[in-house]
């Protein structure tokens, strides 16, 4: 599976490399066009996140209602998200199926034969660790990017959106800054697609924003 994965990967490296004679572009476009493919991925798990927020009210109902009964808390949420169809493991699918893409980049650059220069603004070889400003990158657009595609969560949930970026911030700091850019361009489109989609819960909150300032103004 990994081998395959590497081999697609791989070609599609040369090909972006061919087009732009620069390999971070060539990264960089290989991470958009994989978040492209994605797409009916990412529309899936935007409509689950609309849904569960419309649910917001009655969860928190649940919270109050069992809140020194977590088991019956779990099963009365497991309840009201069968009612109305929803996953709540769908805000993990994109990265799970990303994850086996990014350990055959990964694989893949570990050996990888550059064909010209490697390096890529003030990276200077893709192929080697960046120890500072890609791991801040990385973890910056990973939180960013898990507050705009993961519902309101429990205490324990909310950790894991803050340990996640820092797991990624380490792992940049040690691996190839090819991965990282990678990574981070990924990170940018899927924000980027959270605040352009049609329907986006993002999109509406920020025009309701928008409304409600002129709101203001007019009635100064």
């Amino acid at each position: 599976m990994l081998s395959w994965l590497r081999h697609i990967m791989g070609m599609g490296l040369d090909f972006f490399y061919q087009l732009t004679n620069s390999y971070g572009l060539a990264i960089i476009l290989l991470s958009v066009a994989f978040r492209l493919a994605m797409l009916p991925v990412t529309i899936g798990q935007t409509r689950s996140l609309q849904k569960v927020q419309e649910l917001q009210p009655q969860l928190q109902a649940l919270q109050k209602k069992y809140k020194n009964d977590p088991q019956r808390l779990n099963r009365e949420t497991a309840e009201l998200y069968r009612q109305h169809k929803i996953n709540p493991l769908s805000g993990c699918l994109l990265f799970l199926v990303q994850l086996p893409f990014l350990i055959a980049f990964f694989q893949l650059l570990q050996g990888y034969s550059y064909q010209g220069a490697a390096s890529f603004l003030w990276i200077p070889h893709l192929g080697e660790p960046d120890r500072f400003v890609l791991p801040i990158l990385a973890g910056l657009t990973t939180f960013w990017h898990s507050r705009v595609t993961t519902p309101p969560t429990d205490g324990s949930q909310k950790i894991m959106q803050v340990m996640m970026p820092v797991m990624i911030a380490w792992i940049s700091m040690r691996f190839a800054a090819g991965v990282a850019l990678y990574w981070v361009t990924g990170n940018l489109v899927g924000i980027a697609q959270q605040y352009l989609m049609p329907g986006s819960s993002r999109r509406a909150r920020g025009r309701e924003s928008r409304e409600s300032r002129d709101q203001k103004r007019a009635n100064r």
